[in-house]
Protein backbone atom coordinates (compact mmCIF):
# COMPACT_ATOMS: atom_id res chain seq x y z
CA UNK A 1 0.00 0.00 0.00
CA UNK A 2 1.33 3.44 -0.93
CA UNK A 3 -0.17 6.61 0.48
CA UNK A 4 0.65 9.88 -1.28
CA UNK A 5 0.39 12.61 1.32
CA UNK A 6 0.92 15.26 -1.40
CA UNK A 7 -2.02 14.07 -3.50
CA UNK A 8 -5.25 16.02 -3.79
CA UNK A 9 -7.09 12.73 -3.28
CA UNK A 10 -8.07 12.41 0.39
CA UNK A 11 -6.11 9.81 2.34
CA UNK A 12 -9.22 7.80 3.25
CA UNK A 13 -10.07 7.49 -0.47
CA UNK A 14 -6.51 6.39 -1.22
CA UNK A 15 -6.81 3.72 1.48
CA UNK A 16 -10.10 2.48 0.03
CA UNK A 17 -8.63 2.38 -3.49
CA UNK A 18 -5.51 0.55 -2.29
CA UNK A 19 -7.64 -2.09 -0.56
CA UNK A 20 -9.73 -2.43 -3.74
CA UNK A 21 -6.52 -2.85 -5.76
CA UNK A 22 -5.38 -5.57 -3.34
CA UNK A 23 -8.72 -7.37 -3.76
CA UNK A 24 -8.45 -7.15 -7.57
CA UNK A 25 -4.87 -8.45 -7.55
CA UNK A 26 -5.81 -11.37 -5.30
CA UNK A 27 -3.72 -10.15 -2.36
CA UNK A 28 -6.94 -10.05 -0.31
CA UNK A 29 -9.13 -12.88 -1.62
CA UNK A 30 -12.86 -12.83 -1.03
CA UNK A 31 -13.94 -13.98 2.44
CA UNK A 32 -10.47 -13.33 3.93
CA UNK A 33 -9.56 -10.81 6.60
CA UNK A 34 -7.89 -7.53 5.70
CA UNK A 35 -5.37 -5.75 7.97
CA UNK A 36 -6.93 -3.96 10.91
CA UNK A 37 -7.32 -0.20 11.10
CA UNK A 38 -4.66 -0.22 13.83
CA UNK A 39 -2.18 -2.18 11.67
CA UNK A 40 -2.65 0.18 8.73
CA UNK A 41 -2.56 3.33 10.87
CA UNK A 42 0.65 2.26 12.65
CA UNK A 43 2.37 1.05 9.46
CA UNK A 44 1.65 4.23 7.50
CA UNK A 45 1.50 6.64 10.46
CA UNK A 46 -2.07 7.66 9.67
CA UNK A 47 -4.81 8.60 12.12
CA UNK A 48 -6.89 5.45 12.84
CA UNK A 49 -10.09 7.46 12.25
CA UNK A 50 -8.89 8.20 8.69
CA UNK A 51 -8.23 4.52 8.03
CA UNK A 52 -11.61 3.59 9.49
CA UNK A 53 -13.31 6.15 7.26
CA UNK A 54 -11.77 4.50 4.18
CA UNK A 55 -12.75 1.04 5.36
CA UNK A 56 -16.29 2.15 6.19
CA UNK A 57 -16.58 3.52 2.66
CA UNK A 58 -15.87 -0.01 1.42
CA UNK A 59 -18.38 -1.45 3.88
CA UNK A 60 -21.01 0.92 2.47
CA UNK A 61 -20.10 -0.27 -1.05
CA UNK A 62 -20.39 -3.96 -0.02
CA UNK A 63 -16.67 -4.57 -0.63
CA UNK A 64 -15.87 -5.29 3.04
CA UNK A 65 -17.98 -6.47 5.94
CA UNK A 66 -17.40 -6.34 9.69
CA UNK A 67 -17.30 -9.34 11.99
CA UNK A 68 -17.86 -7.91 15.41
CA UNK A 69 -14.84 -8.41 17.63
CA UNK A 70 -12.86 -10.07 14.83
CA UNK A 71 -12.21 -7.49 12.10
CA UNK A 72 -12.98 -6.62 8.50
CA UNK A 73 -13.34 -9.21 5.75
CA UNK A 74 -13.64 -9.09 1.97
CA UNK A 75 -17.22 -9.70 0.86
CA UNK A 76 -18.07 -12.58 -1.48
CA UNK A 77 -18.58 -10.93 -4.87
CA UNK A 78 -16.33 -7.97 -3.97
CA UNK A 79 -14.15 -8.42 -7.06
CA UNK A 80 -17.15 -8.18 -9.38
CA UNK A 81 -18.51 -5.17 -7.45
CA UNK A 82 -15.18 -3.36 -7.80
CA UNK A 83 -14.88 -4.19 -11.50
CA UNK A 84 -18.44 -2.98 -12.14
CA UNK A 85 -17.86 0.27 -10.25
CA UNK A 86 -14.52 0.98 -11.91
CA UNK A 87 -15.76 0.14 -15.41
CA UNK A 88 -18.62 2.56 -14.93
CA UNK A 89 -16.19 5.24 -13.72
CA UNK A 90 -13.87 4.50 -16.67
CA UNK A 91 -16.76 4.90 -19.09
CA UNK A 92 -17.92 8.16 -17.52
CA UNK A 93 -14.46 9.69 -17.05
CA UNK A 94 -12.72 8.59 -20.25
CA UNK A 95 -15.00 7.15 -22.91
CA UNK A 96 -17.60 9.92 -22.80
CA UNK A 97 -14.88 12.59 -22.97
CA UNK A 98 -13.11 10.72 -25.76
CA UNK A 99 -16.28 10.55 -27.83
CA UNK A 100 -17.07 14.23 -27.21
CA UNK A 101 -13.58 15.30 -28.28
CA UNK A 102 -13.67 12.97 -31.30
CA UNK A 103 -16.96 14.57 -32.39
CA UNK A 104 -15.42 18.06 -32.09
CA UNK A 105 -12.50 16.93 -34.25
CA UNK A 106 -14.82 15.19 -36.70
CA UNK A 107 -13.21 11.83 -36.04
CA UNK A 108 -15.62 9.12 -37.07
CA UNK A 109 -16.22 5.79 -35.39
CA UNK A 110 -14.10 3.82 -37.87
CA UNK A 111 -11.15 6.22 -37.58
CA UNK A 112 -11.38 6.16 -33.79
CA UNK A 113 -11.40 2.34 -33.76
CA UNK A 114 -8.40 2.35 -36.11
CA UNK A 115 -6.53 4.71 -33.77
CA UNK A 116 -7.23 2.46 -30.78
CA UNK A 117 -6.17 -0.67 -32.66
CA UNK A 118 -2.98 1.02 -33.86
CA UNK A 119 -2.10 2.11 -30.33
CA UNK A 120 -2.83 -1.39 -29.05
CA UNK A 121 -0.44 -2.84 -31.62
CA UNK A 122 2.25 -0.27 -30.76
CA UNK A 123 2.08 -1.22 -27.08
CA UNK A 124 2.59 -4.91 -27.86
CA UNK A 125 5.76 -4.61 -29.91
Amino acid sequence: MKINFESETPIYIQIAEQIEDAVLSGAFPEETQVPSTTEISVTYQINPATVLKGMNLLVDEKILYKKRGVGMFVTAGATENILRKRREAFYNQYIIRLLEEAAKLKIGKDELIQMLQQEGENNHE
